[in-house]
Parts: structure tokens; sequence; C-alpha cells
């Protein structure tokens, strides 16, 4: 932690999962403040392998490899390329730039992916994936279990034949909410980060009256609209809703008015 900076004396949580939090905890701290490290998703590897190892066996099948997140390249790519090479005709799509950075990290080049909203409407609104297209072409996603079907059921919609991979699966913590809690406390939790409606859900229910309450009045940070209006249904009103990825979300704290 610097000393000075837009974030002096904040503590800002973050709750991307453990994998991906470095870089925003990182920002976090060189603009003054201190990140405190609560990721709301566990990931872990899909209890049945076969699937994506089938996936990697046709790979040369495929025309587009949708990878909807960085754990989807990470959990993934190794098993796709432990035999062979990257086909040279294989599109890979992304729906985020931290997952484009994450298959380039690993060798993969040349991917497709939104520049502003980050979000399986903005990767469909995309010409490589206009239903001219895909028309008549296998298309691979991988993912985590469970999530939206948009995405799936769009380019079927538009003649792709379609294979959804999971690749890895999704938990709420394991540990409870003690140091939020503490922190609250004792006055030292300003705000909290949260990029997952799904993270959201599990962070309501783990806490209890007093931490739900602590919650409502702490401001939240989210990256995407569909985030503010869950967090909204969830009776959570201190929303900021900031521009996509960790550089959004580090500009809307920055910006924020913070009290004295």
């Amino acid at each position: 932690m610097k000393p000075g900076g837009p974030l002096a004396g904040r503590t800002i949580v973050v709750t991307r999962p453990r994998a991906q939090c470095g870089p925003l905890a990182e920002a976090i701290e060189s603009a003054g403040g201190r990140a405190l490290i609560f990721p709301l998703l566990e990931i872990s590897p899909a209890e049945d392998g076969a699937p994506l190892q089938a996936a990697a066996d046709r790979l040369g099948e495929y025309s587009v490899a949708v990878f909807i997140s960085p754990n989807a390249v990470d959990h993934a790519l190794p098993v796709l390329l432990a035999k062979r090479s990257w086909p040279v005709d294989l599109l890979p799509a992304a729906v985020g730039q931290g997952t484009v950075k994450a298959l380039a990290e690993k060798g993969v080049q040349g991917c497709i992916a939104p520049t502003e909203r980050f979000d399986s409407e903005a990767l469909l609104a995309l010409p490589e994936l206009a239903p001219a297209r895909v028309a008549g072409k296998r298309v691979a996603i991988f993912r985590g279990d469970g999530g939206r079907e948009l995405l799936a059921d769009t380019l079927h919609e538009r003649g792709a034949q379609v294979d959804c991979i999971t690749c890895y699966r999704r938990s709420g913590p394991s540990a409870g909410a003690r140091e939020l809690l503490a922190a609250w406390r004792e006055g030292r939790l300003d705000a909290l980060t949260v990029s997952s409606s799904e993270g959201l859900r599990y962070l309501v229910d783990l806490l209890d009256a007093e931490g739900r309450d602590y919650l409502r009045r702490t401001p939240i940070f989210v990256p995407h609209a569909r985030i503010a209006e869950n967090a909204k249904n969830l009776d959570l009103h201190n929303i900021t809703l900031t521009e996509g990825a960790d550089a959004g979300l580090m500009a809307g704290l920055v910006a924020y008015n913070w009290p004295a």
C-alpha cells in the first residue's frame, strides 16, 4: 500500500476468484488503498472430465471456440493442447478482455471479443458470429457449470451446431464471513467490488442479519448493469455501476465521492 493516493485510507474488498483477484488488488494498493481479498466464488475442475477430453479429441472439427472466462481458459486449454497445437482454422472467441489476455498468455492469438460491453449479447453482436457466418458450423463453448444459456441458444438459432463443455465448477466460499464482519465492526471496510451476480447471492446467503445490514450500507461497485439489477433484487441499493473490467472498477472507485 502506497502512502497518499486517491484511495488512501480506504479498505476495498476484492471478491473475484482467487486466481483473478491479483491485478485489481494491486491497482487498489497502487492508488493508496488496502485490498481485502475475499473471493465469493471458489473454482475447481469439473466433476466429469470426459466431455472436455472428447472436445480435445475433435478440436479440429470446430470452427469457433468460445471461452466464457479466464477460468475456462485455465481449465480447458491444458487439456485441449496436451496432444496438439491450436488448429489454424479455429477462431477463438471470448466474452471479456481478461479472457483474451489469458488465451494470449498461453499462445492462442487472434481472439475476437467485445471491446465495450463484456457479455454474451455483445459477443453475439460481433460480425464473426452473424447467422451467415456460423450457420452449419460447429461451435464449442467452454464454460463453468450453470450460467446463462443465451449464447448457446442464440448460436443454435443461427444454425450452428453448439457443444457446451463444462470445464470447471463454481461454489460459494467455504470460509465464513468472520473476516468481513470483523472489518465492518471495526469501521475499516469502505466498499466492495463485485463482478458476479452469482457471487453476490452467495455473499447475501453467507451473512447473518447483522452482516446484511452492514452490506446494505456499504458502497458496492459493479461493472455490469445486470449485476446492478440483481443487487437491487437482493435489497441492495448502495450500488455504483462502473465501466467494465478492472479498469472500470478502478475508475469508479477513484471517482467516488468518499465521505470525509
